[in-house]
């Protein structure tokens, strides 16, 4: 077998534990119990991200996402006691981070990655900040250009070597199939050099399984214990069972993108063994009989000799006798 490109499954927990710590921890055993690679909420600290004052955001009421928001939080001293949990049940956690504060507790925490949000693609002074630390960036690029993603990644090449990977993704929440662009993973790819993953928004598994054979190797989802909760993310989040099953069809896609040594796997031999066509003795025959196609019966189950031999087998003389039904060999001829 070649070998297996690996990947990385984030469960997106974002906020949906509605700031409550037992909810965040409840949601860290919904990730280990689906297989995920680790697990990621985002540290907001909502001053650090919106404006203050009253204003135009959209549809929503701006005063409303402040308090949803701050409602939302969980406290410092909260992420200390989750980032300890998560240890003790031995899944990788991190978060994305969206100023200053974010940054310094998470490294607090010795995250296998940093996430960025779509937002901040073209955010380059705190990305710089970021770069700085020298963690894994896990960088998305909703809302953003090729031309976008190609400057951001020029300024933060300036910084140093870069651990990075460019995660694709569409802002739109949800986003059907059609809307996913799954091409642009290899526009990434090649004009890059980047690991290339795909956070996704879609319904179900099948743009993930799709973006892993255009090259994907790093993948986002968002869940929750409950999409009818409140909340800006739970509504398109998928529940515990929708999640295992996503991590599910990953792997197994990814074992299905895995080319074999050989064409046929041992359950293909047993299928082949009922299902091809040998050749068999239509009637009767006697040593000394030259064959003929009317003497020969082409069906299942296989046999010594495959159907493709049939042409060396007509016009060979017997040199034993054939019961009806029997499996023709090739020593049961003179010449073949």
């Amino acid at each position: 077998m070649s070998e297996v490109q690996p990947i990385h499954i984030i469960a997106e927990a974002g906020t949906n534990h509605n700031g409550r710590l037992d909810k965040a921890k409840s949601l860290v055993d919904v990730a280990k119990r689906s297989g995920a690679d680790s697990v990621k909420f985002q540290i907001i600290y909502p001053w650090g991200l919106y404006l203050p004052g009253d204003y135009e955001y959209g549809h929503y009421d701006i005063k409303e996402v402040i308090r949803i928001r701050e409602e939302g939080m969980l406290e410092d001293e909260e992420y200390v006691e989750l980032a300890d949990y998560c240890r003790e049940k031995e899944v990788a956690m991190s978060a994305s981070v969206f100023d200053q504060r974010g940054i310094d507790l998470l490294l607090k925490f010795d995250p296998p990655y940093i996430k960025t949000a779509s937002c901040d693609l073209n955010n380059l002074r705190f990305l710089r900040q970021l770069a700085e630390t020298g963690k894994k960036m896990v960088v998305s690029t909703g809302m953003s250009t090729l031309a976008d993603i190609e400057k951001t990644l020029k300024e933060l090449e300036k910084v140093g070597d870069l651990d990075l990977v460019l995660l694709h993704c569409v802002s739109v929440y949800p986003a059907k199939l059609a809307q996913a662009n799954l091409p642009f993973i290899e526009t990434l790819l090649s004009n890059f050099g980047y690991p290339v993953g795909f956070s996704d928004h879609t319904g179900d598994s099948l743009a993930a399984c799709m973006a892993l054979a255009k090259g994907a190797t790093w993948f986002e989802k968002h869940y929750t214990e409950d999409r009818t909760q409140t909340g800006f993310d739970h509504a398109y989040a998928m529940e515990e069972d929708g999640l295992s099953q996503y991590v599910a069809d990953l792997h197994e896609a990814q074992q299905a993108l895995t080319a074999g040594d050989e064409k046929l796997s041992e359950a293909e031999l047993y299928t082949r063994k009922r299902a091809r066509r040998s050749i068999y003795a239509a009637r009767e025959l006697k040593s000394g009989e030259r064959i003929t196609d009317k003497d020969l019966l082409v069906v299942r189950p296989e046999g010594p000799l495959d159907a493709d031999q049939i042409d060396m087998v007509t016009g060979s003389v017997l040199v034993r006798d054939v019961k009806q039904y029997q499996p023709l060999r090739f020593e049961d001829f003179s010449e073949a």
